[in-house]
C-alpha cells in the first residue's frame, strides 16, 4: 500500500517545557490568545437558532470548508496574501508552519519551547502577524508559534488549533461542507443538537483548561475503556500502537496488514499497520467488526499523549456538535464508513428507549 504523506495522521499535541520561570510566559500568551479568539469570533453577525423554550443558540460565524485528502480546509490571508488554513481541534495551540513562514518571508525568532507529536520533536519559533484573517474576520499583530519539521504542502499556509475552538461551540456539518460556530445563551440542560432534537446520541467530553484545550471523550473498545481524542487535523482515526496491543491487536495478529512508513510534525519515520477490531462504542453508537488503523505514534518522551485520535473519517460520517458550553459532544450519523479502510461490513447500533439494540445501517 502506498505511503502517507506526513500530514496524513499527524497529531500536533504541544507541550510546553516545564520551566517555572517560563510558566507564567506561557500562560499569558495563553490568556492573551483566548481573547483574541472570542473577538475574532464575534466580529460577525449573529443568527439566533431556537433550542428550547428559554435557550438560543446564537450563530456566529459559518465557514464553508472544503476536504482536500481528508484535511479540513478554508481560505484565509496572513499579510494580504492567500492562504489555506486547515482545522485542527488536535493542536492545542495555532500554528504557522515553518515552511510557509519561509515561504511569504516572515521573520522568525526561536524560542525556548518544543513539540512532541507524531515523528518525534519540533522545536517553536515565534512569528509575528501583521494581519490574519479567515472569513469576515481578522486579527492584527498576532504573535503565533511556528512549528513542523516538513512541509505540510502548498495548501495549508496555517493551522487553527482547540486554542480557538474551545473558546466556542463548534458545529462540523461536512455533509454541507460546512463548520458552524456558536454561542449558546440559557442553554443549560437543553439538547443543542438541533437539527435532530429526538434522535442522536451524545457523550461527556473531558474539562478544558488553559493547558488542554482538546476535546478528549471516552470510547469502549473491544470492551475496554479508552480516551480519545477528536483531531479534525488527523485525515483518519488512529490507535497509538501500545493503546491496540492493550486492546489484544499487534502486527502479528491475524488479519492485520502493515500500511509503511509516514511522518508527521517531528522528523523521524513511524510505521503504520490496520488491523481487525471486534467492537467500538461511543455514547450510544457502537460500531461492530470495523478495521482501524494504529500506529508507533510518539517517542518515548511523550508516553502521555491520546491512545486515540478521532479523525476526519468520523467526522465525514457523522453530523457532530461540540458544546464546550455544556461539556459534550451531540452526534448522528450521516451515512458511509465510519473509519475509511476496506474490510469486514459494519454493523451500528444504539440502544432503544427500552434499552434494547436498536439496528442502524453504515458499513466500509
Amino acid at each position: 500500500m502506498r505511503c502517507q504523506r506526513a500530514s496524513d495522521y499527524v497529531v500536533r499535541y504541544f507541550h510546553f517545557l516545564r520551566e517555572k520561570k517560563e510558566g507564567s510566559i506561557r500562560f499569558a500568551m495563553r490568556r492573551h490568545f483566548l481573547a483574541a479568539s472570542v473577538a475574532i469570533a464575534l466580529a460577525v453577525a449573529s443568527i439566533a437558532v431556537a433550542v428550547a423554550a428559554n435557550c438560543k443558540l446564537v450563530q456566529v460565524d459559518e465557514w464553508p470548508i472544503r476536504l482536500e485528502r481528508n484535511r479540513l480546509l478554508v481560505d484565509g490571508a496572513i499579510n494580504g496574501q492567500k492562504i489555506g488554513v486547515m482545522l485542527d481541534t488536535g493542536a492545542m495551540r495555532s500554528f504557522i508552519p515553518r515552511s510557509t513562514a519561509t515561504r511569504l518571508s516572515l521573520r522568525r525568532q526561536p524560542t525556548r519551547y518544543a513539540t512532541f507529536g507524531v515523528g518525534g520533536n519540533s522545536y517553536l519559533d515565534i512569528v509575528y502577524l501583521k494581519e490574519f484573517r479567515i472569513g469576515q474576520s481578522t486579527r492584527k499583530d498576532w504573535g503565533v508559534f511556528s512549528a513542523g519539521e516538513k512541509d505540510f504542502g502548498a495548501n495549508v499556509g496555517f493551522i487553527l488549533g482547540d486554542d480557538f475552538f474551545s473558546q466556542v461551540d463548534v458545529e462540523f456539518d461536512l455533509a454541507h461542507n460546512a463548520v458552524r460556530l456558536f454561542q449558546p445563551k440559557d442553554c443549560n440542560g437543553a439538547s443543542l443538537a438541533y437539527w435532530a432534537p429526538d434522535d442522536h446520541s451524545d457523550v461527556a467530553i473531558e474539562r478544558v483548561d488553559d493547558f488542554h484545550p482538546q476535546i478528549v471523550l471516552p470510547t469502549l473498545i473491544n470492551g475496554q475503556p479508552l480516551k480519545a481524542l477528536l483531531d479534525s487535523g488527523s485525515p483518519t482515526s488512529v490507535l497509538t500502537k501500545s493503546a491496540a496491543a492493550r486492546l489484544g491487536v499487534t502486527p502479528e495478529t491475524p488479519g492485520v496488514v502493515a500500511t509503511g512508513s509516514a511522518i508527521g510534525v517531528g522528523p523521524n519515520a513511524i510505521d503504520s499497520w490496520i488491523g481487525p477490531f471486534e467492537s467500538v462504542v461511543i455514547g450510544n453508537e457502537r460500531i461492530r467488526d470495523t478495521t482501524i488503523r494504529f500506529a508507533d505514534l510518539y517517542n518515548s518522551n511523550a508516553p502521555h499523549l491520546h491512545p486515540m485520535l478521532l479523525g476526519v473519517d468520523f467526522l465525514r460520517s457523522h453530523r457532530v456538535f461540540v458544546a464546550h458550553s455544556q461539556r459534550k459532544m451531540y452526534f448522528t450519523y450521516a451515512g458511509g464508513p465510519v473509519f475509511q479502510f476496506t474490510g469486514p461490513m459494519e454493523t451500528r447500533s444504539s440502544p432503544s428507549p427500552e434499552g434494547g439494540p436498536k439496528p442502524a445501517t453504515g458499513g466500509n
